[in-house]
């Protein structure tokens, strides 16, 4: 698992940033934690996963890069729009390898 260098935190995860991030890296359960990530395939811009799928063999074996966390599903929604937000006005338009390019 790695971290996106400005990573997006949403509002309640800000508190307990470290936490969090030590508790992924670990693989501690905590299903209302939830990470957005880049899609695995194509057709999404960000993709939202429960930090308890995390645990799971297929994903567990992955090198995930985290773009954000939040404490819960409606704040990784929040975070989200904020990351699409930015991601538009940066690129002018939805060209996330772009945005990307200097993790």
């Amino acid at each position: 698992m790695r971290c996106y260098k400005h990573l997006y935190v949403g509002k309640k995860a800000k508190k307990q940033r470290y936490s969090i991030i030590q508790g992924l890296r670990e693989g501690k359960f905590r299903p209302e934690v939830h990470v957005i990530t880049p899609p695995q395939n194509g057709n999404n811009i960000f993709e939202i996963y429960s930090s308890a799928l995390l645990l799971l063999p297929p994903y567990r074996d992955q090198d995930m890069l985290i773009l954000g966390i939040a404490a819960d599903y409606w704040e990784a929604l929040e975070v989200t729009r904020d990351m699409v937000d930015d991601l538009y006005r940066e690129t002018g338009g939805f060209d996330l390898e772009c945005w990307l390019q200097d993790y």
